[in-house]
């Protein structure tokens, strides 16, 4: 039994894929996920987004492949990366083959828009002959024709049903190694399609918010509709679409598992946001912790508060915990208990010296 079962959230039960060596689905962790915005060709460049996402975290990545010379990159960059590559395709079918060929773990695209029976089911044996799996990636911004003139613009049954559609094509094929996404730019379409697909289907589910804007707006809008998918259990696999660099959309995708508890990794913060009563700069000194400590993979926990006011109290909860006091003397906190205090020091180096050394003990213990 669960000590805390306000906490706990029972996942959506599907069934698990492979993609690449990532599983997908299951009892799997939800994975984080991003896409290359450089030119796929340019392979130094797209290596550099790809290093930048892992070291961000990232588990699967997707680049897009609109042209036969991004298919014939797409084979050294599959040799490059360490994490498996999602081949965007939209149309052509022959760049799914040359994908699929080239070593893609998954290639994601609409198989009503690849053209006629006979060139889907080409595409359908590349992706078994090379042990690629398919994400089907439904989009309100892209909607067949008959089903926006049958529900007079994108609705959550016009995007449930093109799943639905393009789902039955694979299973024409007995092809079973399938994802699937619903992505919209509006939250309330984008959740509401989830969430009644979610209770029609046992494949994997991609979510995210597509063009869901910049940096700050994007990533407020995203929290609202994965937030709420998530928190429901459903999602096997996340993006977070932002007019940002593809590592900031890990970063984010990470900060959303991490808040309900989903996903464990790197520093977690839990800060003030400062007033008067601060007896140091908390602002400066999360940003600089937060910047200093974007390296540390392993989970830990640390509250940063001001004041005596909530320090203690939320200390209680975290790893590492510093409380401001006066003339200097800030309270140090381990594993919820008082430890020490640190007298006229620069608590931003303090506090970040202090978490590396912990976290070698960790390792030193477990040796």
């Amino acid at each position: 039994m669960n000590i805390r079962p306000y906490r706990y959230i029972e996942r959506r039960k599907s069934r698990k894929i492979k993609v690449g060596n990532v599983f997908v689905g299951g009892d799997s962790p939800i994975t984080v996920q991003t896409m290359t915005n450089t030119l796929t060709t340019d392979i130094n460049a797209t290596m550099k987004q790809i290093e930048e996402s892992v070291e961000a975290g990232a588990d699967i990545i997707r680049i897009s492949c609109p042209d036969k010379e991004s298919t014939f990159s797409l084979r050294e960059l599959v040799k490059l990366s360490p994490i498996p590559i999602i081949a965007d395709i939209h149309f052509h079918y022959l760049r799914a083959i040359e994908a699929a060929d080239a070593g893609a773990a998954c290639l994601r695209i609409n198989p009503g828009n690849i053209g006629n029976k006979d060139k889907v089911k080409e595409v359908i044996n590349a992706a078994k002959k090379n042990g690629a799996s398919i994400r089907i990636g439904v989009n309100a911004g892209s909607l067949e024709k008959k089903i926006l003139e049958k529900y007079g613009e994108p609705t959550p049954e016009a995007l449930v049903e093109s799943a639905l559609n393009h789902i039955q094509i694979l299973r024409d094929h007995d092809f079973h190694e399938y994802k699937i996404s619903v992505k919209a730019s509006d939250v309330f379409l984008a959740v509401a399609a989830y969430t009644q697909l979610a209770d029609i289907v046992d494949c994997p589910l991609h979510i995210g918010i597509t063009e869901a804007g910049s940096l700050r707006s994007g990533t407020v809008k995203s929290a609202i509709g994965l937030g709420n998918l998530l928190w429901a259990g459903i999602g096997d696999t996340i993006r977070v679409s932002l007019s940002a660099e593809p590592a900031e959309e890990i970063r984010v995708g990470y900060e959303m598992l991490k808040s309900l508890g989903l996903r464990r990794r790197g520093v977690t913060v839990i800060s003030c946001p400062s007033c008067a009563r601060q007896q140091f700069d908390v602002i400066k000194t999360v940003q600089e912790v937060e910047e200093r400590l974007q390296h540390i993979t392993d989970s830990i926990t640390v509250s940063i508060i001001g004041c005596i006011v909530n320090g203690p109290g939320e200390a209680k909860q975290t790893d590492i915990g510093i409380t401001g006091g006066g003339k200097g003397n800030h309270q140090i906190y381990v594993n919820g208990i008082t430890d020490h205090i640190i007298r006229n020091q620069n608590v931003a180096d303090y506090i970040v010296n202090f978490v590396q050394n912990k976290i070698l003990q960790r390792k030193k213990n477990l040796a």
